[in-house]
């Protein structure tokens, strides 16, 4: 089945690796893709495709096939990540402090083609694709909220959304039943000591030393306390403090990440961090002040949604292109679309041949996965609303 859709997403290639380029080489950070959503904007409309704004630079755009039937959202995200790109690509980020190191400009792309397929079936299904193209992914509190609270799913039935993963091979798909992305909250942690010379460390509070054994402290919690078959992971960002190198500064600023997949194991992880941290300031004679932010919920997949898309994926290309997979502990905002309707998170292989991890200044991402992701998402979208008969 769905032969067609597979020869038209492979005339697509060449357009959306093309696509794809143009909004790498001009990547946009969140809450700043008024370029990229310009430009996808003007990409609906050349469709016929009526297309709204929310949420700043997100886009709803409504594509009406037959009447009557159901109505279907396919999302990508559009924002690109506050680092220098590394490498001599050709189509290198030309935007200083910025590049798409995580894959959303082939989100984008992939979407892009499964309009223009979708935009040419109108008159073969019933009801209403909608194209959700949102801003501020990667930043907590995220675009998602207020894309759903301005009416991103008003009317809609189920969601779809496709990520680009390194770790499986280009074009495998990954999925899980429930929770398939982490909890991802953040911390902050400020050390206040009393500063001094170097050379007289007994005449200071001295802030360094305490943040030192806080996260080596703190390092023994998933260990330690967590229990051993659910997942945690607690890592540190980031570590300010002193500005020469023979005074001791009178604070240290650390910050990081709490990843779960379970509200108990999160509530321990919370009460964790504040009792050591504030037992290690007390020992070292310092003041530590500790700020918590919940941050994305778990993205959890209804089970009967990806039943469906198993369904549709071997329809496509038969059950081997389903790949092993386990939860991830990085975050999505796309968990707040599955709190209000159902639908499921899709993982698409893109690791052939790239060495780089997601969110590494080296990071790209093998353009044959262009290919089946706007495939799945075009079958997902008819398979859902079904045909016109």
């Amino acid at each position: 089945m769905f032969d067609d859709i597979k020869n038209e997403a492979a005339a697509f290639s060449g357009r959306m690796s093309g696509w794809r380029r143009a909004f790498h080489r001009r990547p946009e950070t969140a809450n700043n893709e008024r370029e990229t959503s310009a430009a996808l904007k003007s990409f609906f409309e050349r469709l016929g495709i009526p297309v709204r704004t929310l949420a700043g630079t997100g886009l709803r755009a409504d594509l009406a096939g037959l009447p009557g039937g159901r109505t279907v959202a396919l999302r990508a995200d559009m924002d690109a990540l506050p680092l220098v790109e590394e490498g001599d690509k050709p189509y290198l980020s030309e935007i200083p402090g910025a590049c798409h190191a995580c894959g959303h400009d082939g989100h984008m792309a992939a979407l892009m083609g499964a309009a223009e397929i979708l935009a040419a079936r109108k008159n073969s299904f019933r009801g209403r694709v909608v194209f959700l193209c949102q801003p501020s992914e990667e930043l907590p509190p995220g675009g998602a909220v207020p894309m759903i609270a301005e009416g991103a799913l008003r009317g809609v039935d189920a969601i779809f959304g496709i990520h680009f993963w390194q770790s499986l091979p280009t074009g495998k798909i990954g999925l899980v039943k429930g929770t398939i992305m982490a909890q991802a909250d953040n911390f902050r942690i400020t050390v206040t000591g009393r500063g001094g010379h170097g050379s007289m460390p007994h005449a200071t509070a001295d802030p360094i030393v305490a943040a030192g054994q806080l996260i080596v402290a703190l390092q023994s919690v998933v260990s330690r306390n967590v229990d051993p078959l659910k997942p945690a992971v607690l890592s540190f960002g980031t570590v300010h403090g002193g500005s020469v190198y023979n005074i001791i500064p009178n604070e240290v600023r650390l910050s990081g990440t709490v990843r779960t997949l379970e509200p108990d194991v999160q509530t321990l992880m919370k009460k964790r961090l504040a009792e050591i941290t504030e037992a290690t300031g007390r020992a070292g004679g310092v003041h530590t002040v500790l700020e918590y932010e919940d941050g994305y919920p778990p993205v959890v997949n209804p089970s009967d949604s990806v039943d469906f898309v198993v369904r549709t994926v071997e329809s496509l290309w038969g059950r081997e292109a389903i790949a092993p997979f386990a939860p991830v502990m990085g975050g999505e905002d796309f968990a707040y679309y599955l709190q209000n309707i159902p639908g499921a998170f899709i993982f698409l292989g893109s690791g052939d041949g790239m060495p780089y991890p997601h969110h590494h200044p080296g990071f790209d991402l093998d353009e044959r996965a262009l290919e089946p992701a706007a495939a799945l998402l075009v079958a997902l979208a008819v398979s859902f609303l079904g045909g016109a008969e």
